[in-house]
């Protein structure tokens, strides 16, 4: 609670705040009177990254408020994904499940098993190689913090993998909704299924899916492309286990470390199934849990929406002020060549699966 206390983490809780709420002016002044546009084609979500960006590249921001960024970019977002879980009926969040089961499991298989002999054909350590499989595949930063001590990952390694990740996923973020959009413009849910399924981090997807939903008016990429990288996040119970086997290497045999199920289990994708139920309970009957009037609960509901929406640019903003490039060039080229071909295989199986399997599996379960 200390640093709470502290002033600058308070400041880059307000920094946050400040470029979430300059992002939709610039989104519409670049748009509008910039490029000319009759209505802005820029999301708020795209311009608070840039702007974040650039200021994380050219300030040198004080430690103190860069943990106040980091609390905006975990906590804060977190607490977003929660909130959006108010936007589906349990029965909704379920059919999306689903749906989405079979794309995590396959692209996790075909990241894991690939990744390791690609990073052995460039010369790369078990380790190392591991953790950007296992960052790709699943859920970024989280599963390679979680994985390295299983497999005994030097602190050098794990840095270059989660700037690989970040990198890439970056990239993602901002192509994916057009790529997506691109492939499957009359079918929003199979391009939010992709996003869910290529992008690396939470934050990622979150982003890339409020992007495709302001730019093309379509909240179902958004819904299924959150609940799609939810069920690869809880994937880490299985698969940060399988990791530790495959990825340790002889000389460093895997970690005896306990590592905790229940931990792996991230509380926002419980809270996020609770909101669900709480949308299923509401809506159940003329009058929301017996006593509420229906006006008061769709206020309700229209509330929790909008704060979840302004949660999740604040920690865009956050994302992009905390998104610092300096130090790429240590990483060399052979790890950051091995995290753009993982990030371009699991995008390709995940696109390949997706126009083959998913308007069969969307129309038999009614999304």
């Amino acid at each position: 609670m200390a640093q709470v206390r502290n002033g600058q983490w308070w400041g880059g809780l307000a920094l946050a705040v400040l470029v979430a709420f300059a992002a939709g002016y610039a989104a519409v002044w670049v748009g509008e009177s910039v490029l000319g546009f009759a209505k802005s084609p820029i999301s708020d979500i795209m311009m608070a990254i840039i702007i974040g960006m650039v200021i994380a590249n050219t300030v040198t921001l004080p430690e103190g408020v860069r943990d106040g960024l980091r609390f905006c970019a975990s906590t804060i977002l977190r607490l977003g994904i929660m909130l959006l879980g108010i936007r589906l009926s349990l029965l909704g969040a379920g059919r999306f499940t689903l749906v989405a089961l079979p794309f995590v499991v396959v692209a996790i298989g075909v990241g894991l098993i690939t990744v390791r002999f690609l990073g052995q054909r460039l010369g790369l350590s078990r380790q190392l190689s591991g953790l950007i499989a296992v960052g790709t595949s699943i859920c970024g930063a989280t599963a390679i913090v979680a994985t390295a001590p299983l497999i005994r990952a030097r602190e050098a390694e794990v840095s270059y993998a989660i700037a690989c990740i970040t990198v890439f996923g970056l990239v993602a973020m901002f192509c994916y909704p057009y790529v997506g959009h691109w492939l499957f413009a009359d079918q929003p849910a199979m391009a939010g299924l992709f996003l869910g399924t290529s992008i690396h981090e939470t934050a990622q997807v979150a982003g890339a899916g409020m992007m495709y939903e302001a730019q093309y008016q379509s909240p179902v990429a958004l819904d299924i492309a959150t609940v799609t990288k939810l069920v690869r996040n809880l994937c880490m119970i299985a698969v940060i286990p399988l990791v530790g086997f495959l990825y340790a290497s002889e000389g460093k045999a895997a970690s005896d470390k306990r590592v905790s199920l229940w931990s792996m289990v991230p509380w926002f994708i419980i809270g996020f199934a609770a909101m669900s139920a709480l949308r299923t309970v509401g809506d159940l009957g003329d009058r929301p849990f017996g006593f509420l009037a229906p006006e008061v609960w769709d206020g309700t509901v229209s509330w929790l929406r909008s704060a979840a929406e302004h949660f999740l640019l604040i920690a865009m903003a956050a994302v992009g002020l905390t998104s610092m490039f300096a130090g790429l060039r240590e990483i060399g080229p052979r790890p950051f060549l091995l995290g753009m071909l993982a990030a371009a295989l699991i995008g390709a199986v995940s696109l390949l699966m997706i126009a083959t399997l998913a308007p069969t599996m969307f129309r038999l379960l009614g999304v």
